[in-house]
């Protein structure tokens, strides 16, 4: 009998640890429903695009393939996947202080001796 009785309440408990899993879950995806509702409630507010739509056109912008990597390349994608070859230098620019001075050379003390 207290065989029974424990896997009784072990099956209580998983059932009990599931349903709280599956409601965790479901608040989970109702909170996000509810941002981002909200978030295209504001857009229409306001008249700009939705903060999703405007980082998945960056994305798709900005991406070196395109959106769907499978697809045919167009003349777009073309021309931006060309390599530039180019010759690297150094740019020398002397430092500058914050007031736009150029420091002093090493062994100038630009302070006034006493």
């Amino acid at each position: 009998m207290p065989s029974f009785i424990q896997s009784l309440l072990r099956f209580v408990f998983k059932l009990v640890l599931g349903v709280f899993a599956a409601i965790f879950a479901v608040s989970l995806l109702l909170a996000a429903l509810f941002v981002v509702a909200l978030s295209l409630l504001k857009a229409l507010i306001t008249g700009r695009k939705p903060a999703p739509a405007v980082v998945f056109g960056k994305f798709q912008r900005y991406s070196p393939q395109g959106m769907w990597p499978g697809a045919r390349p167009t003349a777009d994608t073309a021309a931006r996947s060309e390599v530039v070859d180019v010759e690297a230098r150094e740019v020398q620019e002397p430092a500058r202080q914050l007031d736009g001075q150029p420091h002093a050379a090493e062994g100038d003390d630009p302070r006034p001796r006493a």
